[in-house]
């Protein structure tokens, strides 16, 4: 049988903890008691005690249990307990309890589990701001409405019931993609390259299930973390836009492991420029007083553009070529020489030669080809249907 792994610190929320295990036993689950605390002896009842999560830390026990900051102590548990939860080959779902300190403990820990896996967080934070606890998986916050202190009438139920959710959740788990099905493929879409992405979409579905990310920044790790997971076959990662919001200060940032996935995993990836000729910010008055004298243009109410420059253009040349070195699968990488977005095109907006020529000499001249990774040069903008014919010849070629 699956089993809910029950984690929290038991120096502090051993009862609570301890009826979170007897819910979920009653309703028909096993329960395994994970305890996380960081004093250095930890507490006793749990299964798995505060030591052995710590001992999975790259640098052993005493880089965890007994140290002086707690809050040092807590970021050394989450690197310890993101290590070995995913190790645990049966895990029917994991159910956290706790505070600020705990939720970000444990909801690390969480998102290094492969999508599908259920996780559910009852958290004091959970009425907030919870992307950073979130990130790209499949998480559910739960609010405690009380704080984890104690068993009384409100965390009585409101425990129950994450108790039972992830007993129902563990017991009757979706059933594993069967071999008939279509395989999977990610794919980034921006609002300015849709008309790409569709006609490629048409293309690929009688074949393929497509998986569209919106390349919002988290879009764009939720893709990663399906590819982490063994959930799709190849990566079109044609619109890549969250690498300037990243360089330059936009509000849909990736991270600096964008396109580590595929760097990982060796994954087919066809990748290219989508709409990184814009930086994004919300409406017009939020954008940062330093760009006050900037190209910018009001896509609508709530988004403002900003124009890359051709020196930031040639910054992110460089942050896009040197993990598209570091890829041993099978890559293509296309520059739609047109133009980059439906507004860097003549007559449009962001219409710039200049800029986008930074952007591809910097790529031309740091791409290093294989046997494997190609650059290919298309004569015609992002949302030409010679360009996603290009797409799909270079799809044919590597998947």
């Amino acid at each position: 049988m699956a089993r809910v792994y029950v984690v929290g610190t038991m120096d502090t929320k051993g009862e609570e903890l301890r009826y979170a295990a007897a819910c979920l036993r009653r309703a028909g689950a096993e329960a395994v008691v994970v305890d996380v605390s960081t004093r250095p002896h930890g507490a006793a009842g749990a299964d798995v005690t505060a030591a052995e999560i710590a001992a999975h830390h790259p640098q052993g026990t005493g880089a965890v249990l007994g140290l002086g900051d707690r809050g040092a102590a807590v970021s050394a548990m989450a690197e310890a307990l993101s290590r070995w939860l995913p190790a645990q080959t049966d895990i029917g779902a994991v159910l956290g309890l706790g505070g600020s300190c705990n939720t970000a403990l444990v909801t690390q820990a969480m998102r290094a589990l492969p999508i599908g896996t259920p996780k559910l967080m009852v958290s004091t934070v959970a009425a907030g701001n919870v992307a950073p606890y979130v990130g790209p998986v499949d998480l559910a916050l739960m609010y405690s409405v009380v704080d984890v202190a104690g068993i009384n009438g409100i965390s009585r139920r409101v425990i129950a019931n994450a108790a039972h959710a992830a007993a129902g959740m563990a017991l009757h788990a979706a059933p594993p993609a069967d071999a008939a099905e279509k395989p999977g493929l990610g794919m980034t879409m921006f609002g300015v390259t849709t008309t790409c992405i569709t006609r490629l979409r048409e293309m690929l579905e009688p074949g393929y299930e497509c998986y569209v990310f919106h390349a919002t920044g988290a879009g764009g790790q939720s893709m990663e973390k399906l590819a982490e997971s063994g959930l799709v076959a190849a990566l079109l990662d044609i619109t890549t836009t969250e690498v300037p919001d990243y360089l330059v200060g936009g509000v849909f940032p990736c991270t600096e492991d964008r396109f580590g996935a595929a760097i990982r995993t060796r994954l087919p990836y066809i990748g290219s420029v989508g709409a990184v000729d814009m930086v994004n910010f919300g409406a017009r008055e939020t954008v940062p007083a330093r760009f006050a004298g900037r190209h910018l243009h009001v896509h609508n109410p709530q988004v403002t553009l900003m124009r890359t420059t051709p020196e930031e253009n040639r910054a992110i040349g460089h942050f896009i070529v040197e993990r598209l070195n570091r890829m041993e699968g099978p890559v293509r990488f296309l520059l739609p020489l047109g133009g980059v977005s439906a507004i860097d095109v003549p007559g449009q907006p962001f219409h710039d030669p200049d800029a986008d020529a930074a952007l591809f000499d910097t790529i031309r001249a740091g791409f290093v080809p294989t046997p494997t990774r190609r650059l290919v040069e298309v004569e015609a903008a992002i949302n030409d249907p010679a360009f996603a014919d290009a797409v799909l010849t270079a799809f044919r070629e590597i998947v």
